[in-house]
């Protein structure tokens, strides 16, 4: 950040003590305070736990405006990006900055194609977990590895190292979340197709078998490409900041995104989605609905209804509206809607939308709530919706790290505290305790 960009200033006044401290002013969302001389010049330290009032990091990637329901890449809407796009072409916005041309979009989705294969020796890192280890368990693991077998591209202070390193990671993710997948369910690993789009084919590897054919449906290339673009970057969330604090380490970049991957497992964070489904299969039928929303409504209950309202939206989702429309398209075409969870979720959505309690606290039916129900009838366990998810917020994850590397001011993170336990006290001898 500039420091020309300084129009007005904040007084702080410590003990009778007035500091001046710049503010800044971005192109969108709130002004930024800088404190960061306050320490050198008053002797304390700011209190945000969770960092939710604290700005880390500048960045031109994606904003977010809660209040409004808005999210913008690099300032284009994403109900635009994921009703006339798709997420290779988002995933070259994320990391370049712009819109690519016609002959820009085709050598990028070239490179990433030819990139999708895994080194075959890998192979062996898969079959050394058990078969029943969740396959996000797997993905940390194999992705942390990938260090180890691609030497060329882990030096962060080269260009051309960064580039190839982003690449691969977008390439060969959807082959390390499906080939967890298929060794979860204990099936042979499907190899990656090369003229096949990239939500088509992490379809043929997560579905096919080596027995017979296998066409991927358009409609279910289509969602699974949506779920992808609405999950692709989310400005500085937790996993996203986990990576960027890795990374200001200089640690290799496959090691910065298992971190995040790590991250992103956690179930408030990543695991959602999955969270709504199992909430939807514990509910279980049309007739019980309204004990469950009584509950949610009741404050000394402790039941929460998952995949309604957002923490940082305070308004609607701006996902949810794409994405709902995903999940009519796939039931639709798969002819599904006897099954009880689906009709659970159809009449909980009716409710929400209709029921003033839902209207008034905003709790409108998120991008989780609608994730979850596609990648169910498409046939995936609840425990593929967070690799899933990782797949998708993968160009996320490298964008902001292309970013953070880049920048000439990075400096390693290093959080303060408010420390609040024992002071100085001497060691006492075990036979004197």
């Amino acid at each position: 950040m500039q420091d020309n960009s300084v129009t007005k200033t904040a007084k702080l006044t410590i003990d009778g003590k007035e500091f001046d401290l710049p503010i800044y002013s971005p192109t969108l969302g709130p002004d930024v305070i800088d404190v960061r001389k306050l320490y050198a010049q008053a002797n304390v330290f700011t209190y945000d736990p969770g960092f939710t009032s604290t700005a880390a990091t500048d960045s031109s990637i994606t904003f977010i405006d809660g209040d409004k329901g808005e999210l913008l890449h690099r300032g284009y809407p994403i109900d635009q990006l994921a009703e006339k796009s798709h997420f290779l072409e988002v995933c070259y916005l994320l990391l370049y900055g712009a819109l690519p041309t016609a002959l820009e979009l085709d050598d990028f989705e070239s490179r990433v194609t030819s990139h999708t294969m895994l080194h075959e020796q890998m192979m062996y890192l898969f079959r050394g977990f058990r078969r029943d280890a969740h396959p996000m368990a797997i993905m940390v693991g194999v992705v942390g590895a990938m260090s180890a077998f691609y030497h060329d591209s882990t030096d962060i202070t080269d260009p051309w190292q960064r580039e190839v390193a982003s690449i691969r990671l977008i390439a060969k993710m959807p082959t390390i979340a499906a080939m967890a997948y298929k060794y979860s369910v204990g099936q042979p690993f499907v190899y990656p197709r090369n003229n096949l789009d990239y939500a088509s084919n992490f379809l043929q590897m997560c579905f096919s078998v080596p027995a017979e054919d296998y066409e991927v449906n358009p409609i279910l290339s289509r969602a699974m490409d949506r779920i992808f673009t609405l999950h692709a970057d989310h400005e500085q969330n937790a996993s996203t900041s986990t990576v960027r604090l890795a990374s200001s380490s200089g640690a290799n970049p496959f090691a910065c995104i298992a971190a995040g991957i790590a991250c992103l497992w956690g179930p408030a964070h990543g695991g959602a989605n999955q969270a709504c489904l199992e909430m939807l299969r514990e509910i279980g039928t049309v007739d019980k609905i309204p004990e469950y929303i009584a509950r949610a409504k009741d404050k000394n209950d402790p039941f929460r209804l998952m995949g309604f309202g957002h923490r940082v939206y305070k308004n609607f989702d701006p996902r949810a509206k794409v994405m709902k429309q995903s999940a009519d398209e796939v039931l639709d075409l798969l002819g599904i809607h006897d099954n009880p969870t689906l009709q659970v979720a159809k009449e909980l959505e009716k409710i929400a939308l209709s029921d003033p309690y839902f209207i008034e606290k905003k709790l409108y039916p998120n991008v989780d709530f609608y994730s979850g129900i596609i990648l169910d009838a498409m046939g995936f366990p609840t425990s593929m919706f967070t690799p899933i998810f990782a797949v998708a917020r993968t160009v996320g994850w490298i964008s902001q790290w292309k970013e953070m590397i880049e920048d000439p001011a990075m400096k390693i993170g290093r959080p303060r505290q408010l420390y609040c336990g024992a002071t100085a006290r001497d060691y006492v001898d075990v036979e004197n305790r």
